[in-house]
């Protein structure tokens, strides 16, 4: 039984996940560094349009500023909840934010 109490076989629940977590991988690579950069970029564009720094985001926002840098260079995924946070601070619709993705 798998952890569901569902009659599937291990073995095939587990190559599941592989299959899945592989995916994952190369989606992220191929796609989710391009989305990354973009919304990095579109949040540094309109943080430098409101004149703050990035510490100055990152205060407002209640984030580290190291994350907040790691997201403005796309090395790093944004949680919603930051994105919101985000938003907030830079006085823009999170969908604003979103719009060239």
């Amino acid at each position: 039984m798998d952890q569901l109490g569902r009659g599937a076989s291990p073995k095939y629940t587990h190559v599941g996940c592989v299959r899945f977590r592989a995916f994952l991988v190369v989606w992220q690579a191929v796609l989710g560094n391009k989305q990354l950069k973009i919304l990095g970029a579109t949040i540094r564009h309109y943080r430098k349009e409101a004149g703050i720094s990035q510490e100055t985001l990152a205060e407002r926002a209640g984030l580290h500023p190291v994350y907040v840098g790691k997201v403005e260079r796309g090395e790093q995924w944004i949680s919603l909840h930051a994105l919101l946070g985000v938003a907030k601070a830079l006085r823009v619709p999170p969908a604003e934010l979103l719009r060239e993705l």
